[in-house]
């Protein structure tokens, strides 16, 4: 399902020795891979209601857009040179694509969780109350990203804790049982759970506003060589964005075929959009782009990365993967600058350049 970090960043390295990556050149046929998340949806529907095609034949190019089940298994595709982009959260994209060596652009910032995670207890307690406790999640996930965060907030760590692996398929059964107190997950999980008597919420992803994002990312080369592979994307999303924002039967046919192509019902994708700010205007992700408060969850996403070893493979210091912002702004090896925030494309779409 959403947004996992690793099966350990080692696997898109071994995945990127067997196939390698991306090569640069001037093309006209483009592969993107998405999995289903609320923020993704719309790249399916781009796939599926000819938008893409639109946008793509405008530019004289092909783009398929290609639904992958397995999340992580898409980013490794990606790094693999299988795909051009893929839809990604900034932690999975600095620790997979970017810490295996594949230099990666964020061409679209779509949206960030506010919302969406969230840190469960059973009974009206705190996370004072959880010292000690066993912590059910997926491990070195955005879940294991959001608890640090909320222990941090707490005065606490992981070392006052104890984590229990849990996968988003059992975390609802587990959660049922007794013996489990608390958990980490997203929704629709966190929904669900909060539906069963005596459920509270402690900590969600809306205390770490924009700290959670979810990208479009392309290759950087290949993004490069073929700007109208970039054009393409931004003006077909954008198109998207406009449409499902709509207060009108065409935007709200749009959303009910994101909702049954995700596992539910209008209603129920509505909600998980009112806990996510979509960036349905380019403008605002260009805005939220280049504020320098990026640079400083880029930050916390990358100390959080190392300390769990995963960083990319054999990471020596906080510092061994560059990270480039707007203005010029850098993070880490500047020598090594495999992760790129360009909002170029999205002020494109913003002013009407596309």
């Amino acid at each position: 399902m959403k947004r996992i970090i690793a099966t350990i960043a080692a696997t898109a390295v071994i995945a990127i020795g067997l196939g390698g990556p991306a090569q640069a050149e001037k093309k006209d046929s483009f592969r993107v891979a998405w999995s289903i998340y609320v923020g993704w949806m719309p790249w399916g529907y781009m796939e599926d209601s000819g938008i893409m095609d639109k946008w793509a034949a405008r530019y004289g190019i092909d783009v398929e857009i290609v639904q992958i089940n397995d999340y992580i298994e898409s980013i490794n595709q990606y790094s693999a040179g299988a795909f051009d982009g893929v839809s990604a959260t900034n932690m999975d994209t600095l620790s997979i694509p970017a810490g295996g060596g594949v230099d990666t652009t964020a061409l679209i910032v779509g949206d960030f969780s506010n919302g969406n995670d969230a840190v469960l207890v059973k009974g009206d307690r705190a996370f004072a109350d959880l010292k000690g406790e066993q912590v059910n999640l997926v491990e070195l996930s955005v879940s294991h990203y959001l608890l640090a965060r909320g222990l941090e907030s707490a005065g606490m760590s992981e070392a006052d804790i104890g984590i229990v692996n849990t996968s988003d398929a059992d975390m609802v059964a587990a959660f049922a049982t007794p013996g489990v107190t608390a958990a980490v997950t997203w929704n629709p999980l966190v929904f669900t759970i909060m539906e069963m008597p005596g459920v509270s919420k402690i900590y969600d992803s809306a205390d770490i506003p924009g700290e959670i994002i979810d990208l479009m990312v392309v290759n950087t080369e290949t993004l490069a060589d073929n700007p109208d592979f970039g054009k393409a994307l931004a003006g077909a999303w954008y198109e998207t964005m406009s449409l499902m924002a709509a207060d009108t039967e065409a935007g709200k046919a749009a959303r009910t075929a994101m909702a049954e192509a995700s596992g539910t019902d209008l209603a129920g994708y509505d909600a998980q959009l009112a806990t996510t700010k979509m960036f349905y205007d380019p403008a605002d992700a260009v805005a939220f782009t280049e504020d320098p408060k990026l640079l400083q969850t880029m930050d916390f996403v990358r100390n959080f990365l190392f300390d769990h070893g995963i960083l990319g493979e054999g990471a020596r210091s906080v510092d061994d993967i560059g990270m480039a912002f707007p203005g010029g702004a850098t993070l880490g090896d500047t020598n090594n600058i495999k992760f790129r925030f360009d909002p170029a494309y999205m002020v494109m779409a913003a002013e009407g350049k596309l």
